[in-house]
Order: C-alpha cells, then structure tokens, then sequence
C-alpha cells in the first residue's frame, strides 16, 4: 500500500487470493473455511494455491499483517497531520479508528476476531502490533491529563475504553445504516471527550 491521505480509502490493494481468503473467514471463520473454498472463489485449483502460499494460516497471517500495517499508517499520518494538543492528537486518533473500523471493517473484524486462529508465534507477533497501536493513544491519554486537558483517574484503563468502544464499531456498522462513517466518527469524537472530561460539540459532517 501507498500511504497517502488517511482519511481516504480507495479500493484495497489485497491479493486476489487474500481477498478470497478474507471473504470465507468472514462469510464462515477461519476454522469453518477450507483451502478448496479459498481456492474456488479465488478462481483458481488447490494446487495453484498452494503455489502463492503454503497454508491457510499463512494466509490468515498475511491479511492480519495488512490490516495491522494500513492501520498503522494511518495513524501515524494522523498524529503528524494534527496539532500537538493532546485534545487534538487525541480526536484525530479516534476519527483514523473509527474510519478504518467502518471502511475496512471486514479487515479489521478478522483482525480482531481470529487472534485466536494463529498460532503461538504469529499471535504474539500480531499482538506486539496490536500493543504498538494501543500505546499510541495511551500516550497521548497520558499526556492529557498530565497536563490538564483531559480527566481520568486512571488513564491507561480509559484509553483501553475508548479503544474499544472504536474498534467495537466493525461489529455492527452498516453501510445502509443512518450515519456515514464521517458523521459516526464525529460522533465518537464528542463521546470521547465526554468520557475524558473534555466536552466538544458533534461536528456533523
């Protein structure tokens, strides 16, 4: 992927074949998923598959890999796009999540919820991802309430809410529904303030 904009989201640069992959895992999960099934809507025979890469798991890694690494792009051109403010770091943050969370929800519904399909190794390797993304909003909570622009007893536990009160959204989020996803990160920016003490009117979009 090319990092550009990050609040703009064009047509994902996946594989054929992980594009395949990610489809049945969320249609059925990774354990109800075959390679024939992978294969099939891939367009091509087991062993082709096999060919571009070795095992299931191996696909699954690499579509986690994706999605952990457009994140991460995307918030780093968040944080450098933004004023120094904790306030302000801290709404561009939750606008990238809610963003990535809507327009590549399918992505990130897989990266949240087949942690538990990898094995040892590549759970802690996509766990260290994981925490790396955490610990940037968790500075800037820090931050905030170190120097007053934001209220929490506990800053590491709060950061962790709003976290998952972003990443929540691929669960439910609708396309027909009654918010774009603009209007529903504005909104969750307004919530976020409330939750840290930090009261800001819903910018509708």
């Amino acid at each position: 992927m090319t990092p550009g904009d990050w609040r703009t989201y064009e047509q994902d640069d996946l594989s054929g074949i992980l594009e395949a992959a990610l489809g049945c895992f969320v249609a059925q999960g990774y354990h109800g998923t075959s390679i024939r099934e992978i294969a099939t809507r891939a367009g091509l025979s087991v062993p082709g598959l096999y060919h571009h890469f070795p095992s299931k798991q191996a696909m699954l890694v690499a579509v986690m890999q994706h999605a952990m690494a457009d994140l991460w792009w995307r918030s780093e051109a968040a944080a450098a796009g933004t004023g120094p403010g904790s306030w302000d770091q801290l709404a561009a943050q939750v606008e990238c999540l809610v963003l990535f969370h809507c327009r590549r929800q399918d992505l990130a519904f897989i990266a949240w919820s087949e942690i538990r399909s990898l094995t040892p190794e590549h759970r802690s390797e996509h766990i260290a991802r994981r925490d790396r993304q955490q610990r940037v909003l968790d500075r800037i909570v820090e931050q905030g309430v170190a120097d007053g622009t934001l209220r929490a007893a506990r800053p590491r536990e709060a950061s962790r809410a709003v976290t998952t009160l972003c990443t929540a959204v691929a669960q439910w989020y609708r396309e027909d529904g009654p918010l774009t996803p603009e209007e529903l990160a504005a909104e969750y920016v307004a919530l976020a303030g409330a939750m840290l003490g930090h009261e800001v009117p819903v910018r509708h979009v």
